[in-house]
């Protein structure tokens, strides 16, 4: 038998800072006691003020917003925080998901707990849980590691430290980076590493794509429509087979001898140390380069 849920639960208290989650993408995904409590505080601190009067509109709710994003993070959090010490109620928000998770709030969250501000967590939809609730990638150990950095160099470097993490990698992605994140954790985590693409979650257009780095890096290259949206990337974490590690090592030594010498003489040299097939790395070695030639414009929107 259920028990009968604790009203208390959705009563709003003042002086307490409410961490809400807000659906990705589904507005019916959002809560009860959600709902209650946005209802019931004294302000709203979000991201986008009119992305969040389009959910309170749906609610039927008409709450005082104050705009709260990463660049006036720093200006806006004491302001809020001298509110909470004189007794308002405030709830943070953000454009869609669990706040803090990739979005900006721990500067609040963090001088509140110091000050002795309640901070009360309101769960709820996380994009990174739903994709990896359902990706079929091992969720008993993985490692959340928001966006991946900006240019391809640096994405190399990152992908190469994760080389050897056992856990599943989850990441964040942008439609324009998609394509070049794939090719970049293709060339450094193997061409065979398992992965799953998670796009539009909860929304109309909700795909989940499975493959290997390198079929998804080759379907996504050549379906536009795919590179549509917002994405989580999961990708399987380091096997602990002989072939996995050999693969992972010569895409490492390739990676370094393109930057120093020509290509061909690269993918060559590279066969000579590892004992890999010469053809397969001068091809792989003319991916990494199409690729880099095309990454190096993107940029964070």
């Amino acid at each position: 038998m259920v028990s009968p849920p604790n009203q208390l639960d959705a009563a709003v208290r003042s002086g307490v800072l409410y961490v809400v989650a807000t659906p990705i993408g589904n507005l019916g995904d959002l809560g009860a006691r959600a709902a209650a409590i946005l209802a019931g505080v004294d302000l709203i601190a979000c991201e986008d003020t009119r992305h969040s009067r389009r959910l309170l509109d749906h609610l039927g709710l008409r709450k005082p917003l104050c705009a709260y994003h990463d660049h006036n993070e720093a200006q806006t959090y004491p302001r809020l925080l001298a509110r909470l010490r004189a007794g308002e109620s405030i709830a943070l928000i953000s454009d869609a998901g669990t706040p803090l998770i990739s979005d900006p709030g721990f500067s609040l969250v963090r001088a509140a707990r110091a000050q002795g501000v309640d901070v009360v967590p309101i769960p709820g939809p996380s994009a990174l849980i739903c994709a990896l609730s359902a990706a079929g990638l091992p969720s008993d150990r993985f490692l959340f590691l928001g966006f991946a950095p900006r240019t391809s160099a640096a994405r190399r470097a990152f992908f190469d430290q994760l080389a050897e993490e056992p856990g599943t990698l989850l990441f964040y992605e942008t439609g324009k980076r998609l394509v070049a994140t794939l090719e970049d954790s293709r060339a450094m985590l193997g061409e065979r590493r398992q992965a799953v693409i998670a796009r539009e979650l909860t929304k109309r257009f909700e795909t989940f794509l499975t493959g290997s780095l390198g079929d998804l890096h080759a379907r996504v290259s050549a379906d536009s429509e795919q590179q549509l949206g917002e994405f989580v990337l999961l990708i399987e974490g380091a096997g602990g087979g002989e072939g996995a590690r050999q693969e992972r090592e010569e895409a490492r030594i390739l990676d370094i001898l393109c930057r120093e010498l020509p290509t061909r003489q690269a993918a060559a040299l590279t066969a000579r140390i590892t004992g890999g097939q010469r053809n397969r790395l001068y091809r792989a070695a003319l991916t990494r380069q199409r690729s880099e030639s095309q990454a190096d414009d993107s940029s964070y929107p």
